[in-house]
């Protein structure tokens, strides 16, 4: 049997690595159209951008890796269609591979403004290894860096920036940073953090179009916002989300809707391919419902259960999401959701930067944010989890009290 695997990053590495795991000792082909092994993205617009973690520690595996576990690496080959009836892939190149099992890890792609000037030179997206060499190389300390987007990118590279000694100004058409995946208290607690280190942060502001520079007709100079006003930008940074890449998988005709469809099996509509991470949508039984992740735990969670039905060894996905920032010397760590919730309680000190949000809907823990709190975190992930599970609901006032130890808390109010 061959195996056949698409991508280059954490969903494709990690079933590479399950498929070995589960026994599966048959030809294995992965093909990526980066012309890097499989690596890393969190660290790109964190450790990387900030010179403190080098290239080879991106890569998720060593050469060796794939060398010892007989696994053919085909980099830099652009995958253009999937032929089911006859189990083929075709590439850019002109190359065919066969398979018996497809497994689809295409991740996604940055998405790209379409405005005026947005073709100048210096407006960069973070997304790849490429991106982040052409960032590096264009920030340099004194330059006025404009970054689009206060979500998780553009606050990560913002806080690398500042440190840098670039002057950043954050743009953000909602009325807060991370709107979509937090509360108002945690946008002001990290509003208030990347004020304080000098960072200008502007809600509520729309941009219209990039001004080429005085002193280059093709080079960005500024941006302009549909307010009529113009920002100074030697660099620009978009950061306003992904886009799932399913082109593939469309023109196959695979079922496909704000992601590939998979079951709770990561198999697709096509019993003989698999699709893995950013670019599924997938049934969560915690949830109830249908969901689309940009994350790297679910991303390997899902290889693990795919590589396992694959093998014969069934495995259903049911895992609570979670997340993580890096910000200055602050972790981020959330766990499911604060969307719903009707009641929302603080442990720790808000000041001194080490606290646990908690999120009950009904009495029910349904999310937790927690910012320099990792030991804490992974007590408060098992509790989320169970909530959805078994509905247990819990005492306010035992999660407020920092005195309980956080594995004391779970004791039921009936």
């Amino acid at each position: 049997m061959a195996i056949v695997v698409i991508g280059g990053g954490q969903a494709a590495a990690q079933t590479c690595a399950s498929l070995r795991s589960e026994k599966y000792t048959g030809e294995m082909i992965v093909i990526a159209d980066e012309p890097y092994l499989p690596y890393q993205r969190p660290p790109l617009s964190k450790q990387y951008l900030a010179g403190e973690q080098n290239e080879e520690r991106l890569f998720l595996r060593s050469e060796k890796f794939y060398e010892a576990q007989n696994i053919q690496l085909e980099l830099g080959e652009r995958v253009t269609r999937i032929n089911r009836s006859d189990k083929e892939v075709a590439t850019e190149s002109g190359r065919n591979f066969s398979y018996d099992k497809l497994v689809l890890c295409t991740g996604s792609r940055a998405r790209k403004l379409n405005i005026s000037g947005s073709d100048l030179k210096g407006i960069h997206y973070l997304r790849s290894l490429d991106d982040v060499k052409a960032i590096r190389a264009d920030m340099q300390p004194g330059k006025n860096l404009a970054i689009v987007g206060g979500g998780y990118i553009g606050l990560e590279v913002g806080a690398v920036a500042i440190k840098a000694g670039l002057k950043v100004t954050i743009i953000e058409m909602e009325e807060r940073i991370l709107k979509r995946v937090t509360t108002p208290e945690l946008s002001e607690f990290y509003d208030q953090l990347h004020t304080s280190a000098g960072i200008n942060i502007l809600t509520k502001t729309a941009v219209s179009g990039f001004v080429a520079s005085q002193d280059s007709g093709d080079r960005v100079g500024g941006v302009s916002c549909a307010s009529g006003t113009d920002i100074a930008a030697d660099i620009v940074i978009v950061g306003i989300g992904i886009i799932p890449n399913i082109e593939l998988a469309v023109e196959a005709d695979i079922d496909c809707e704000n992601g590939i469809l998979v079951d709770d099996h990561c198999c697709t509509s096509d019993a003989d391919i698999y699709a893995v991470g950013d670019c599924t949508n997938h049934p969560n039984a915690l949830l109830n419902r249908r969901l689309r992740l940009e994350s790297v735990p679910n991303a390997m969670e899902q290889a693990r259960v795919a590589a396992a039905n694959i093998q014969g060894n069934e495995k259903t996905y049911c895992s609570m999401p979670w997340f993580w920032s890096d910000q200055y010397d602050l972790k981020l760590q959330m766990s499911g959701f604060s969307t719903g919730a009707d009641q929302h309680i603080t442990r720790g000190s808000i000041e001194e930067q080490q606290f646990l949000t908690f999120h009950l809907k009904a009495g029910v823990l349904v999310g937790v944010d927690s910012v320099n709190c990792p030991k804490e975190f992974l007590a408060c992930k098992k509790l989320v989890e169970q909530g959805a599970r078994d509905g247990t609901k819990l005492d306010p006032a035992r999660m407020a009290d920092a005195a309980i130890p956080i594995n004391e808390i779970q004791e039921s109010t009936e």
